[in-house]
Order: C-alpha cells, then sequence, then structure tokens
C-alpha cells in the first residue's frame, strides 16, 4: 500500500513538473515571434531592446553606407542605435514582410523600409535572419 501511494505522489509530482515545463515553453517566445515583436516595435526603442538576449546583437551592413556602426550588441547599445536611427529617419517602419523559413530558433524574412531619411526618401528592400534563444533574439542579421 506505501509502494502504491509513493508511485500515485511521484506520478501527480511529475505531471505538476511536465505542466510546468510546458507553459513556460508556450510563454517562449519563438524566432518569428521575436522578429515580429521586434518590427512592431521598432518606434519604441527600448520595447525593441527588450527583446535581445544580454550578449544579443544586430547587425545592419548597409549602415556603414550611412556612416553608422554595422554591428551593435547588447540591449542598451542596441537601444541606443535604434534611437539614433529614428532620429534620423522618424518615420522608419518595416512594411511588406514575408516569412520564408522558420524554426522554432531561427526565421528567415524578407522586408522593406520606406521613408524619409535626413528630410531624403530612402528606400531599403532587406533580408533578414533571426537567431533566438531562450526567447530573445541573439542574433538578428539583416542584408
Amino acid at each position: 500500500m506505501k509502494k502504491l501511494i509513493l508511485i500515485s505522489i511521484l506520478i501527480v509530482a511529475t505531471k505538476n513538473i511536465y505542466s510546468q515545463n510546458q507553459v513556460n515553453n508556450k510563454a517562449m517566445k519563438t524566432a518569428k515571434e521575436l522578429l515580429q515583436a521586434y518590427h512592431s516595435s521598432i518606434q519604441n526603442p527600448d520595447a525593441a531592446a527588450s527583446l535581445f538576449a544580454t550578449d544579443g546583437a544586430i547587425e545592419l551592413p548597409y549602415l556603414a553606407s550611412l556612416g553608422q556602426p554595422w554591428r551593435t550588441e547588447g540591449p542598451e547599445n542596441i537601444k541606443n542605435m535604434i534611437a539614433s536611427l529614428l532620429k534620423m529617419a522618424p518615420d522608419f517602419k518595416f512594411i511588406n514582410i514575408k516569412y520564408y523559413i522558420e524554426t522554432p530558433d531561427q526565421v528567415f524574412a524578407e522586408y522593406e523600409v520606406n521613408c524619409l531619411f535626413n528630410g531624403k526618401p530612402y528606400k531599403q528592400f532587406i533580408y533578414g535572419t533571426t537567431c533566438g534563444r531562450e526567447g530573445k533574439i541573439k542574433l538578428l542579421q539583416e542584408v
């Protein structure tokens, strides 16, 4: 009888642990969800930067042609980079977003930017890939 009670307790405890892990996994965002959140929050540097892991980075090679660093690491630096970008392009936003490849940890998409940059028309067609880890962006690369 004691063995039966012990087995029952172990089964209930295992179910509870499994259920909690399922809840935690559902709360964790996929790479696509992270990229979608980044795109929709680009006008809010704090919100966009909060999506990145503490060692997360963003690589935007085209910024080098604008005299800006092409790689930015860490949420605080990413927040400052986005804020700086928005000063030059206040209406900056992503449009026509299409997702082509997605796994829980990676996503590949194409999207566009069409705004004024320092008062001049700016159109950019972008391919982006995002690697997620533990519900945060580890690396976002755009070309």
